[in-house]
């Protein structure tokens, strides 16, 4: 089966979900940010087939969210480390919980998150990076970005979602 590919779209969104939308890359990830290391820890915790958790930790290192580091020559075994890239997506993991938590989640969160610079327990908040206000819907606007391919852009202005841009 031929499996579509968002990676060229230009959506950034897209994009993330062509390199994590399937069931257990993002549980592959969020066990990584839990301390999980060594493909046993991984497989133990998750439960998944070896095969697929090997597609999943190759995927992830191909596209440089994980390192493999070696720990043991004979029999060659190794470690997966997350790289800055792949800390770059501890946000977007804590967004899904706080949205798990809240909707999903009757008898409250499974998990806490312990904010170790204050010493309290938290959750993820989007923020404007401005002036720190949260983020809501109804208050923020869509706009064609540089990274918009030109080619597309008049189409995507006709459609009257997005503003005209200076």
């Amino acid at each position: 089966m031929k499996r579509t590919t968002f990676a060229d779209w230009p959506c950034t969104v897209a994009r993330t979900v062509d390199l994590i939308g399937d069931w257990w890359t993002p549980l592959v990830l969020r066990e990584a940010f839990y301390g999980a290391r060594r493909f046993e820890q991984f497989e133990r915790v998750l439960g998944l087939s070896r095969n697929v958790l090997s597609q999943r930790l190759n995927r992830l290192t191909e596209e440089g969210l994980l390192e493999r580091v070696r720990y043991q020559d004979r029999p060659p075994r190794d470690e997966y480390h997350l790289t800055d890239k792949g800390r770059d997506f501890f946000p977007v993991v804590v967004a899904m919980m706080r949205w798990g938590d809240r909707w999903l989640a009757p008898d409250g969160p499974p998990v806490v998150l312990h904010h170790e610079t204050c010493d309290h327990d938290t959750h993820a908040e989007v923020v404007c990076a401005h002036c720190r206000e949260p983020l809501r819907h109804r208050e923020v606007s869509v706009e064609l970005g540089p990274g918009f391919p030109d080619r597309l852009r008049a189409a995507a202005l006709a459609t009257g979602r997005f503003g005209e841009l200076d």
